[in-house]
C-alpha cells in the first residue's frame, strides 16, 4: 500500500459526532473537520451518533472521522458503519499499537498518541503504511500517568507533556508523516493558543487540532508566514540559484538546512 499524504490542515475542527445539525458549519469553517465519535459522545449516545455520521454527506476529502480505541466496545460498530460511508480517514482514538490498526487496513489513519503507551509505541504506528499523521494528546496522557494537569499555573506544559509532543513529532518525522499539535483547552485564551499554533509550525507540525470554530482563524494565521519571513526565504532562495553550496546572505551563512527551512516557509503561503 502507498502512504496516503496528509492534505488537510492547518485548523482541524472537533465536531461532535451526534450533531449532525453542526457538521456542515464545522466544514464550512475549518480546514478539515473531525467528526467525534469518542470523547465528545456520551455512552449512551453512541449508536445515535453513528447514525449520523452515516447520513451525512460532507466532501470526504475534508473529513476525519475519530473512533473510539480499539480496545472498546465501540470501535467494531464504528468501523463496520464506516465500510458503508464515503468516509475513508479515520482518526483512532488512544492507539497503542500497531495491534490497534489491524482492523483499519483499508482506512487512512491518524493515530492518536494520547496514553504512555501510545506515546511510547509512536514510532512502530507511524511505520504503518496506511498511517498518514500522529497526532498527540495531553489530558488523556496526564490521566494514565496518573495525574491531573498537564500545565503549569503559567500555562506552560509540565516536561512530561512537553516531552510527549517532542517524542510524537520526531516519530512522525522519522517515518515522513505529519505531526498534528494538540488541542487548546481554555478557549477563551486565544494569545495562548497563537503562541502554542506559531511554535507549532515553527517545528514543522502540519496542523492544530481546535475545539471551537473561534479558533480556527487563530490558528490558520499562526501557520500562515509573516510577509518578512515570505520575503526572507523567496530571497535566499533566489539568491542560491547558481550556488555551488554554503554561501553568504544578508550577513547569514546558507547551506541545505537553511535553504530546506525557507522551502518550508514558502510552502506555508496559503
Amino acid at each position: 500500500m502507498t502512504r496516503p499524504p496528509f492534505r488537510f490542515g492547518p485548523a482541524l475542527l472537533f465536531c461532535p459526532a451526534d450533531r449532525l445539525d453542526r457538521f456542515a458549519k464545522a466544514l464550512e469553517r475549518a480546514d478539515a473537520v473531525i467528526l467525534d465519535l469518542e470523547d465528545a459522545v456520551a455512552p449512551g449516545s453512541k449508536a445515535e451518533a453513528r447514525r449520523a455520521v452515516a447520513a451525512s454527506a460532507l466532501d470526504p476529502d475534508r473529513v476525519i472521522v475519530r473512533v473510539n480505541p480499539a480496545a472498546s466496545a465501540d470501535f467494531a460498530d464504528d468501523v463496520a458503519m464506516l465500510a458503508d460511508t464515503p468516509y475513508r480517514t479515520v482518526m483512532l482514538a488512544k492507539c497503542e499499537g500497531t495491534a490497534d490498526l489491524v482492523d483499519l487496513e483499508p482506512f487512512e489513519v491518524v493515530a492518536l498518541c494520547e496514553t504512555a503507551r501510545g506515546v511510547l509505541a509512536a514510532e512502530a504506528v507511524a511505520a504503518l503504511p496506511n498511517v498518514s499523521a500522529l497526532m498527540w494528546g495531553a489530558e488523556d496522557l496526564v490521566a494514565s500517568l496518573g495525574g491531573f494537569s498537564s500545565r503549569h499555573d503559567d500555562a506552560r506544559y509540565r516536561g512530561v507533556a512537553a516531552h510527549a509532543r517532542a517524542h510524537v513529532q520526531l516519530a512522525a518525522a522519522a517515518h515522513d508523516v505529519a505531526a498534528i499539535d494538540t488541542v487548546h483547552l481554555d478557549i477563551s485564551d486565544l494569545d495562548g493558543l497563537a503562541d502554542e499554533a506559531r511554535d507549532a509550525a515553527a517545528l514543522g507540525f502540519a496542523a492544530t487540532a481546535c475545539i471551537h470554530p473561534s479558533q480556527v482563524d487563530t490558528v490558520r494565521a499562526a501557520y500562515r508566514p509573516s510577509a518578512e519571513q515570505l520575503e526572507w526565504a523567496r530571497a535566499v532562495l533566489a539568491a542560491a540559484v547558481g550556488e555551488p553550496g554554503v554561501f553568504a546572505f544578508r550577513g547569514r551563512m546558507v547551506d541545505g538546512p537553511v535553504l530546506r527551512q525557507a522551502e518550508a516557509v514558502v510552502r506555508r503561503d496559503r
